[in-house]
């Protein structure tokens, strides 16, 4: 790949971790920062580039999260910060809604052409993921002038008062916040890990959750079905093939929009351009942040354009949606991309995750699952001879893989899933540093 680094990519501890620079920086913010705001990591950033993350302390730490699958491009992608720097001397901001600029309607253009679905689109931006899943049901229940909108079991959409209850988990993302948006209704989800039926298909768990929206709510009365092509905070849940093109199917045969959630997969990170494509199926409507813009604040949505034209002027925006800054970003990011074929990457990624820990996997019976697409990868922890979740064994071993300087996320409904997002750029040197390090901690921890 063509990437060059200004930090050397290694890892390295240099002393004591964290380290005073990072313990000066926790006390002031004990006393300046909200206690809600949680971190996984108890050592601050003073630079990343490319798979490294280095403390305030001189630690070089392997990231595989990428700000939890924000910077595929890398931190510091070089040619997405000159694109940046170069719109910022231009302007930082009108707002669209004021006096509008030409790459808002570039980066719609580009849109259209990437995302799944050949047919006319529109698109409009915002800033976070959980504003592009509010303006799509906004869209939806426009277009067709029901309220009802359905999401799955271990769905994760956001932290708004609509997305909350979007969201299937309550801790931590609910609890205390209600009354949260009436009119959501829940369905289950193919999860093939845990279905009571293992043999049971795709089509026959869409069908199971078809029966459950006809009999609970009436596909009449539905203005949109929201989900997550591969579920991100719900556990990295790969549907059992033929789950979502059955239920796109369905509801279409009911005039009910179906929304792809692709916050999370999108954007190379499944290995396609969007995890849609991989079913091929083409949702209505697609929302998109994260991996847009190599890390600069942007989310929107893209879908056919008699649903988005539907809405009356004004309806749609926001002040900073759309920012010229954060939109010059994702198209440079997007070029480089396509330039460096960064869905291939992640099929690479995929394939030496699979063949490392699939094998270690019949050895250590902790190890429920494998599972993911592309370098959305995942590994569910069980108690050893079921399926019952180890949250605590996870946690475990995401901490001694912290402490041998590599950074891991947890996620899962039951908080037992170690969840990979490495950044797209990562060499194979690092990648495979980092795979030693979790492989050693799931041998010692897990044995």
């Amino acid at each position: 790949m063509d990437v060059t680094y200004r930090i050397e990519q290694k890892r390295k501890i240099n002393g004591p971790f964290p380290g005073p620079k990072s313990e000066e920086l926790a006390a002031r913010r004990a006393k300046a920062v909200a206690a809600g705001v949680a971190s996984t990591l108890p050592v601050y950033a003073a630079d990343v580039d490319g798979g490294i993350i280095v403390d305030v302390d001189g630690n070089q730490l392997i990231d595989l999260g990428s700000g939890i699958a924000v910077t595929t491009v890398g931190a510091s992608n070089p040619a997405v910060a000159k694109a940046v720097a170069e719109q910022a001397q231009r302007f930082t901001h009108t707002c669209f809604m004021v006096a509008p600029y030409e790459n808002y309607i570039a980066l719609a253009e580009k849109l259209a052409a990437i995302t799944p679905g050949n047919f006319e689109k529109r698109a409009v931006f915002f800033n976070s993921g959980a504003e592009a899943v509010e303006n799509a049901i906004k869209v939806a229940r426009v277009a067709t002038g029901r309220q009802a909108v359905v999401a799955f079991d271990h769905a994760y959409h956001g932290r708004t008062n609509l997305t909350m209850g979007l969201t299937a988990k309550a801790a931590p993302y609910k609890r205390g916040f209600g009354p949260l948006a009436s009119e959501i209704y829940r369905m289950p989800m193919s999860y093939p890990f845990r279905e009571e039926n293992p043999n049971i298909s795709g089509k026959e768990a869409a069908d199971r959750a078809i029966l459950a929206m006809e009999k609970q709510i009436g596909g009449d009365q539905i203005a949109a079905i929201i989900i997550e092509p591969i579920q991100g905070e719900g556990g990295f849940i790969v549907p059992a093939t033929g789950f979502l093109p059955r239920v796109a199917e369905w509801a279409k045969e009911n005039g009910i929009v179906f929304i792809a959630d692709e916050v999370q997969a999108g954007f190379a990170r499944s290995g396609a351009w969007f995890a849609s494509d991989i079913e091929e199926i083409e949702p209505d409507i697609v929302t998109v942040a994260k991996g847009i813009a190599g890390g600069m604040p942007l989310s929107g949505i893209v879908g056919r354009a008699e649903l988005l034209d539907s809405v009356h002027g004004g309806g749609l925006g926001g002040t900073y949606g759309g920012n010229p800054v954060a939109v010059a970003a994702a198209l440079e990011s997007i070029k480089f991309m396509e330039e460096q074929d960064l869905p291939g990457r992640a099929r690479e990624i995929e394939e030496k995750f699979f063949a490392r820990f699939t094998a270690l996997q019949s050895a250590f019976p902790a190890i429920g699952e494998v599972r993911g697409r592309g370098a959305m990868i995942a590994i569910e922890f069980v108690k050893a001879g079921g399926k019952e979740p180890d949250a605590d064994l996870t946690k475990a071993i995401a901490a001694e893989c912290l402490a041998q300087g590599v950074v891991i996320l947890t996620c899962g409904t039951y908080g037992n899933v170690i969840r990979l997002l490495p950044p797209l750029v990562i060499g194979d040197e690092l990648l495979n540093d980092a795979f030693d390090v979790l492989e050693t901690a799931i041998r010692k921890l897990a044995a």
